[in-house]
């Protein structure tokens, strides 16, 4: 597959000054970026867990069916799926992941399941995970001589330490670096990936697809007193809290020796964990004070939120992090790994803190001092309710559709 002239992707491009937006012009004139699109998306999760990935994707989908463009979505899945998921699902061959079995992994594309994509007849390909079903979709583009777009929602590679396979990090850098330059533009969620993925030589076309956030959903305004009172909670207790599956991955293990140390200085808090996971168990074990609400979502997890008064998430593994963002439209200060995702939404110092992975000192005084500074906390939920509100996802979801667009008309003129 021939790649882009980059000059001619800029020259195409109405977004090339930003993102999201449209670049000055009359609006009338303009050729709607949905004519002639028809999307199929190829992704490791859509609807047999609630992740983050998948959340993102049904938005996605939602917001182009609504536009009126033709979606198929090509992903592994389950006889009961976590949610009622959006748009048509074509179910590919997979297996559970070993040792993580609510994960699978996708074994590529059926007979079945590749007669439907050349029924449907796409304009574009979008990958959302380079497995081997991603590897597929990316030989089909080939043969059909159709354009490739990836977003890239996980840092894959930063996993592997968690699971005693550190060794092969480097081999995995390889395999996407080959990947991710067979595409046309990859679509990182925040500057900070941006940045790393042409440091690691993954892709020179690289354009930021942001995340946005239901700022009425999350917002300090779902705060329960009762609620907090139903789980043991004091009106006078500083609730700390972690959002997210508990596994290796997120640094749940850090989190860990952060609330015993707090502990060990006599700081006075309590310790919620929102979500599950492998881990839980270990977590409990470690902490049996902490407060465990399960898997929550919509007003549940808002309320989960407000009720809090800090948010702390040391995971090294986000290319965004969703639930950052769900924090700070809450009002709560964060208190997050200084990793990619989160070095894109927390101004440190302002709407809360960025610590090295590695600085559990750093985490510690960070917290404490939260903890025991009110104002400090005010002041700062403040901040990041306010930085969480500049995220609209109207406005995201279009400048990516007009990318789209772009690619397609781009790799027209090319070929």
């Amino acid at each position: 597959m021939r790649g882009l002239d980059p000059r001619i992707l800029l020259t195409a491009s109405p977004l090339a000054k930003g993102w999201p937006g449209l670049a000055p012009g009359n609006d009338d004139e303009r050729a709607d970026p949905a004519n002639g699109l028809r999307v199929a998306i190829f992704t490791g999760n859509y609807n047999y867990i609630k992740d983050g990935v998948a959340v993102t994707l049904n938005r996605l989908v939602d917001f182009l069916e609504r536009r009126g463009v033709p979606v198929l979505v090509f992903a592994p899945t389950i006889e009961t799926p976590a949610f009622e998921s959006v748009g048509e699902v074509v179910s590919v061959p997979s297996i559970p992941i070993p040792s993580r079995s609510e994960y699978r992994i996708a074994l590529g594309l059926s007979k079945k399941a590749r007669r439907r994509l050349d029924a449907f007849a796409p304009t574009l390909i979008h990958i959302a995970v380079p497995d081997i079903l991603g590897y597929q979709a990316l030989k089909f583009a080939g043969k059909r001589n159709l354009p490739v777009v990836a977003s890239y929602h996980t840092r894959y590679d930063t996993y592997l330490k968690f699971y005693g396979l550190g060794g092969l990090e480097r081999l995995g850098r390889r395999y996407l670096r080959w990947f991710y330059n067979k595409c046309l533009m990859v679509y990182p969620p925040s500057d900070s990936m941006a940045q790393i993925i042409r440091e690691e030589g993954f892709s020179d076309s690289v354009r930021v697809w942001s995340r946005g956030v239901d700022a009425d959903l999350f917002s300090p305004a779902r705060r329960s007193l009762e609620w907090r009172r139903s789980l043991g909670v004091g009106d006078e207790d500083v609730l700390v809290t972690f959002v997210g599956r508990l596994v290796k991955e997120k640094n749940t293990d850090l989190v860990v020796r952060i609330y015993k140390a707090l502990r060990q200085r006599g700081i006075r808090f309590r310790a919620m964990f929102v979500g599950n996971g492998p881990e839980e168990e270990a977590i409990r074990t470690a902490l049996p004070d902490a407060v465990f609400t399960g898997f929550l979502v919509g007003e549940d997890l808002s309320r989960a939120y407000a009720s809090s008064d800090i948010f702390l998430f040391p995971s090294e593994s986000e290319t965004f992090g969703n639930v950052t963002l769900e924090a700070m439209a809450s009002g709560l200060p964060a208190v997050c790994a200084d990793a990619s995702g989160s070095r894109s939404l927390v101004l440190d110092g302002e709407t809360g803190y960025l610590i090295s992975a590695s600085d559990e000192a750093g985490f510690i005084d960070r917290l404490s001092g939260l903890i025991e500074s009110a104002p400090l906390r005010a002041r700062m939920g403040k901040a990041a309710r306010r930085r969480a509100q500049e995220f609209s996802w109207d406005d995201i979801l279009s400048g990516l559709l007009q990318s789209y667009a772009d690619v397609v008309a781009a790799y027209g003129v090319n070929n």
